[in-house]
């Protein structure tokens, strides 16, 4: 199946679209990034020059995923989340590009907003309007503004629960679909102490 791409829409010469992958009213997806199958970019997305996008991404109606960043597969991105890549931004001069990986299956919740320079961990889970200003482990929850770890999720999006420790790392259990995650047990002792990365 063809990529479809909506006739307000604007994919720039030198991009690549997946197949299967759909771009709606309004978005804009510049020269050289590359985007994977069965994708979708909602109304008034914007994917920056260059932004790497992996297969079964679900880009949210107004998301703004600027240069420098890299996405994985089976990644959400809700509605109006950002990314920055400029730690000290002016609007003249000189800036330096800095870059952001979101890991595979990792949710990022609505209204977020991403500080450039931290890794986003595999099938972690980030609340509502947070401001992330520091890696996100893999499965960790976390939310606020500063956004801090709050507990850890399993890659069905349920809480995780504690089930029994063995030297540096945590077996964790989900009670939804049973699945057991490690998780590193320095990740673990950050719960409750207002640092997340």
């Amino acid at each position: 199946m063809k990529a479809f791409v909506h006739e307000t829409a604007t994919v720039e010469r030198g991009s690549r679209v997946g197949r299967g992958t759909k771009v709606w009213h309004d978005a804009q997806v510049r020269e050289g990034a590359v985007i994977g199958k069965d994708c979708n970019l909602g109304h008034c997305a914007y994917v920056d020059q260059g932004v790497r996008i992996g297969d079964r991404v679900k880009i949210g109606n107004k998301v703004s995923i600027f240069k420098g960043v890299s996405v994985e597969d089976d990644v959400m991105i809700a509605p109006h989340a950002v990314f920055t890549n400029d730690i000290r931004p002016r609007s003249r001069g000189d800036w330096k590009l800095i870059k952001t990986h979101v890991e595979k299956g990792a949710t990022i919740g609505s209204n977020s907003t991403i500080v450039c320079g931290i890794t986003i961990g595999a099938h972690s889970m980030i609340g509502a309007g947070s401001v992330v200003t520091r890696d996100v482990p893999e499965h960790g929850l976390v939310f606020g503004n500063p956004a801090r770890l709050k507990g850890f999720v399993c890659a069905c999006g349920e809480n995780l629960e504690k089930a029994s420790e063995k030297g540096d790392s945590l077996a964790m259990k989900c009670s939804k679909c049973s699945e057991q995650v490690s998780v590193s047990k320095k990740d673990y002792e950050k719960l409750g102490s207002g640092v997340n990365g």
